[in-house]
């Protein structure tokens, strides 16, 4: 087996989270409101469809993880993701439309994530990356 740095073991973990995080939202979609004493959403099939797109980022981190540097941009997204994930909670809690018992959503799908992603992104430094990236036409 290679031998892999630090960045594999955090986007496998952020993958496996991800997907089933994103499988529980999808299969379960009126649990996570249960749990923090939230009204039922009107529409459960939004909600199902954040789990969808929670899953893809799960893939996503999966496929970064083989190669960090070369897939930055992927840790980007889910890095802004994370960044304004909270934003969106504090802006919301401060409305009234979140309740506290909320807060452990926002700590497990994306504060813990941010430091990690910041620095793997720091690491890869794509300011610095040399190669030819250029889109040429098929053919």
């Amino acid at each position: 087996m290679r031998n892999r740095d630090w960045r594999f073991y955090w986007l496998a973990a952020a993958a496996t989270y991800n997907i089933l995080w994103g499988a529980w939202v999808v299969l379960f979609p009126r649990h996570v409101f249960d749990l923090t004493g939230m009204e039922q959403p009107l529409y459960p099939m939004i909600w199902q469809s954040v789990g969808m797109i929670v899953g893809v980022y799960g893939l996503g981190y999966g496929i970064a993880a083989l190669a960090p540097d070369r897939h930055w941009p992927i840790v980007l997204v889910g890095f802004l993701g994370k960044v304004f994930g909270p934003i969106g909670f504090v802006y919301h809690y401060w409305l009234g439309n979140f309740p506290a018992s909320f807060w452990w959503v926002t700590l497990f799908n994306d504060l813990i994530w941010i430091v990690p992603f910041g620095l793997m992104l720091w690491s890869a430094r794509p300011w610095k990356i040399t190669e030819d990236v250029s889109i040429r036409p098929l053919g």
